[in-house]
């Protein structure tokens, strides 16, 4: 059996912190017959893995190099600060960027957000990842400025976040080799655009069978046409019928006042 006689699975790549979940589902539901495998993979080597054909579509972070792909932005992520429960930022409900000035925040490599300087003061040495940053963070090597979904992803119960208003964001995209935009391909990209089984951009699983209403609309026509004509004919029935009765009443009176006497025997 050649690839193409294969049955088909689609790939679909996603950045650490995107969860796919409820669209995953969707697919399952709809398309029950084409396994979705996730596959996943590192921010800054999302776009290259669907460039070289890894993945049939991503989920990745934005801003990256788009050459050669095409994106559809899905949402923004909220940027927080990861601090120790007992750091002083936590007692806030969120902190701009020089609330941060004084305290080392970690940069890893993997970084996400797109900053001219960072805040803060630098460390010593850039973490390889965020997991590490957030080791680092709990050990009270410093503080992590990332989107919140990864604050989420490597949860620890020693650790909190706050909102940071003035700190870039990280944009979430759909994402799939721009010449490559193929019938699974559109299919999830209706599932994550919302649209329906029954879209007319989507595959509906059964055909839609035309609706032929022109009987049923021509019987109505003809029965309020019959029901009209029949009582039209019995309102004329019964006008006259009346106005028999009124004659066979007038007539009777006129004829027994034109009556002649019955002769008297002499």
């Amino acid at each position: 059996m050649t690839s193409s006689e294969e049955a088909p699975v689609f790939r679909l790549a996603h950045a650490p912190g995107v969860t796919p979940a409820k669209w995953v589902r969707i697919w399952r539901e709809r398309l029950p017959d084409v396994p979705l495998e996730l596959v996943a993979v590192p921010a800054a080597e999302a776009a290259s893995l669907l460039r070289d054909g890894g993945a049939d579509a991503g989920l990745l972070r934005l801003p990256t190099d788009r050459t050669g792909l095409s994106a559809i932005p899905l949402y923004t992520e909220t940027t927080v600060v990861v601090v120790p429960k007992d750091h002083v930022v936590a007692a806030a409900d969120e902190v701009s960027t020089e609330d941060l000035a004084d305290d080392i925040v970690l940069h890893p490599l993997d970084d996400t957000l797109d900053w001219e300087r960072p805040p803060g003061r630098p460390a010593i040495e850039r973490p390889a990842t965020t997991r590490d940053a957030v080791e680092l963070v709990a050990a009270g090597v410093g503080l992590l400025v990332v989107p919140q979904s990864l604050a989420r992803l490597h949860h620890r119960k020693d650790l909190t976040y706050r909102t940071v208003t003035d700190a870039p964001q990280s944009r979430v995209a759909l994402s799939w080799p721009e010449d490559e935009t193929t019938d699974l391909v559109d299919d999830f990209i209706g599932i994550v655009r919302g649209r329906t089984v029954n879209s007319t951009r989507g595959r509906p699983r059964t055909p839609a069978q035309p609706k032929d209403e022109s009987p049923r609309t021509g019987g109505a026509r003809r029965k309020s046409s019959a029901g009209g004509a029949g009582r039209a004919a019995s309102k004329s029935a019964g006008q006259t019928t009346g106005k028999g009765r009124r004659g066979t009443s007038g007539g009777g009176t006129k004829g027994g006042s034109g009556r002649k006497r019955p002769r008297r025997r002499s």
